[in-house]
């Protein structure tokens, strides 16, 4: 078994940054690819941000391309999401995501395990 916890979300104005983190624990040598889902009110989960075990590989959904980015630590079992130039369509709450594949998927029914997610929230 895995445990995710993420941390670093809150509220910012449109422009800002903010950094999450996402801390694994447990059986984190089955943990290969590493991702980040948000999910608004009213909204389907969707696929942020994918990583390789390694971090050679990344993925990124096109709203956020260019002003986030994905990294991992394996040393301290840590996901990171590096979110710039924030708007308020990015309001949402924020989950981290692992699953024992190796190559990065942005279905949500292929990740094996997922943090209870934290609140990122962006003003005008």
């Amino acid at each position: 078994q895995v445990q995710l916890v993420e941390s670093g979300g809150g509220l910012v104005q449109a422009g800002g940054s903010l950094r999450l983190s996402c801390a694994a624990s447990g059986r984190t040598r089955t943990m290969n690819v590493m991702g980040w889902f948000r999910q608004a009110p009213g909204k389907e989960r969707e696929f942020v941000a994918g990583i390789s075990w390694s971090g050679a590989s990344t993925s990124y959904a096109d709203s956020v391309k260019g002003r986030f980015t994905i990294s991992r630590d394996n040393a301290v079992n840590t996901v990171y999401l590096q979110m710039n130039s924030l708007k308020p369509e990015d309001t949402a709450v924020y989950y981290c995501a692992a699953t024992e594949r190796y190559t990065i998927t942005v279905l949500t029914d292929l990740y094996d395990y997922w943090g209870q997610g934290t609140q990122v929230t962006v003003s005008s």
